[in-house]
Protein backbone atom coordinates (compact mmCIF):
# COMPACT_ATOMS: atom_id res chain seq x y z
CA UNK A 1 0.00 0.00 0.00
CA UNK A 2 1.30 3.80 -0.85
CA UNK A 3 2.07 5.27 2.03
CA UNK A 4 0.51 8.74 2.45
CA UNK A 5 3.11 11.31 3.24
CA UNK A 6 2.66 15.03 3.38
CA UNK A 7 4.73 15.42 -0.25
CA UNK A 8 1.47 12.98 -1.34
CA UNK A 9 -0.92 15.42 -0.14
CA UNK A 10 0.48 18.42 -1.63
CA UNK A 11 0.91 17.35 -4.80
CA UNK A 12 -2.94 15.82 -5.23
CA UNK A 13 -3.78 19.19 -3.89
CA UNK A 14 -1.66 20.91 -6.32
CA UNK A 15 -3.50 18.61 -9.13
CA UNK A 16 -7.00 19.38 -7.75
CA UNK A 17 -6.08 22.90 -7.34
CA UNK A 18 -5.97 23.63 -3.64
CA UNK A 19 -3.74 24.09 -0.60
CA UNK A 20 -3.84 23.97 2.90
CA UNK A 21 -1.66 25.21 5.37
CA UNK A 22 1.38 22.82 7.12
CA UNK A 23 -0.52 22.35 9.81
CA UNK A 24 -3.62 21.09 8.02
CA UNK A 25 -1.50 18.78 5.94
CA UNK A 26 -0.03 17.14 9.09
CA UNK A 27 -3.35 16.58 10.92
CA UNK A 28 -4.40 14.75 7.28
CA UNK A 29 -0.93 12.79 7.33
CA UNK A 30 -2.02 11.30 11.33
CA UNK A 31 -5.65 10.73 10.46
CA UNK A 32 -4.28 9.07 7.21
CA UNK A 33 -2.06 6.91 9.13
CA UNK A 34 -5.03 6.23 11.76
CA UNK A 35 -7.22 4.77 8.82
CA UNK A 36 -4.59 2.25 7.15
CA UNK A 37 -3.70 0.98 10.85
CA UNK A 38 -7.79 0.01 10.88
CA UNK A 39 -7.89 -1.39 7.64
CA UNK A 40 -4.61 -3.44 8.51
CA UNK A 41 -6.39 -4.33 11.31
CA UNK A 42 -9.49 -5.32 9.57
CA UNK A 43 -7.38 -7.15 7.07
CA UNK A 44 -6.25 -9.83 9.94
CA UNK A 45 -9.76 -10.74 10.75
CA UNK A 46 -9.82 -14.33 10.07
CA UNK A 47 -12.39 -14.82 6.99
CA UNK A 48 -12.88 -11.35 6.44
CA UNK A 49 -11.61 -12.07 2.55
CA UNK A 50 -14.17 -14.46 2.29
CA UNK A 51 -17.24 -13.01 4.22
CA UNK A 52 -20.53 -11.93 2.04
CA UNK A 53 -20.71 -7.87 2.00
CA UNK A 54 -23.76 -6.96 3.85
CA UNK A 55 -25.13 -3.71 1.81
CA UNK A 56 -27.58 -2.74 4.17
CA UNK A 57 -28.85 -4.14 7.73
CA UNK A 58 -32.92 -3.11 7.12
CA UNK A 59 -35.30 -3.20 4.52
CA UNK A 60 -36.24 -0.01 2.96
CA UNK A 61 -39.13 1.06 1.25
CA UNK A 62 -39.10 4.60 0.10
CA UNK A 63 -43.15 5.47 -0.47
CA UNK A 64 -41.88 9.11 -0.13
CA UNK A 65 -40.61 9.53 -3.46
CA UNK A 66 -42.82 10.60 -6.64
CA UNK A 67 -43.64 8.80 -9.92
CA UNK A 68 -41.26 8.89 -12.76
CA UNK A 69 -43.04 10.23 -15.00
CA UNK A 70 -41.83 10.97 -18.76
CA UNK A 71 -42.09 15.03 -19.96
CA UNK A 72 -40.77 16.44 -23.30
CA UNK A 73 -37.37 18.25 -22.72
CA UNK A 74 -36.51 21.75 -22.25
CA UNK A 75 -35.89 23.68 -25.48
CA UNK A 76 -31.86 23.26 -25.67
CA UNK A 77 -31.49 27.29 -26.88
CA UNK A 78 -33.98 28.03 -23.98
CA UNK A 79 -31.69 26.25 -21.42
CA UNK A 80 -28.42 27.58 -22.61
CA UNK A 81 -29.18 31.23 -22.73
CA UNK A 82 -29.21 31.28 -19.05
CA UNK A 83 -25.60 29.60 -19.66
CA UNK A 84 -22.77 32.08 -18.88
CA UNK A 85 -20.21 30.30 -21.47
CA UNK A 86 -21.41 28.21 -24.71
CA UNK A 87 -19.33 27.06 -26.95
CA UNK A 88 -20.75 24.63 -30.19
CA UNK A 89 -24.14 24.36 -28.22
CA UNK A 90 -22.12 23.48 -24.91
CA UNK A 91 -21.76 24.87 -21.71
CA UNK A 92 -17.82 25.54 -20.95
CA UNK A 93 -17.04 25.17 -17.18
CA UNK A 94 -14.17 26.46 -15.68
CA UNK A 95 -11.01 23.96 -15.38
CA UNK A 96 -11.25 22.33 -11.79
CA UNK A 97 -8.05 19.97 -12.09
CA UNK A 98 -4.63 19.72 -13.99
Amino acid sequence: MKTVTKDVLKSTANKLMFDMSDEQYDQLVEEFDILIKQMNLIGEIEGVDTAEPMTFPFDVTNDYLRDDVATLPENKDEVLRNAADVVDGQIRLPKVVK
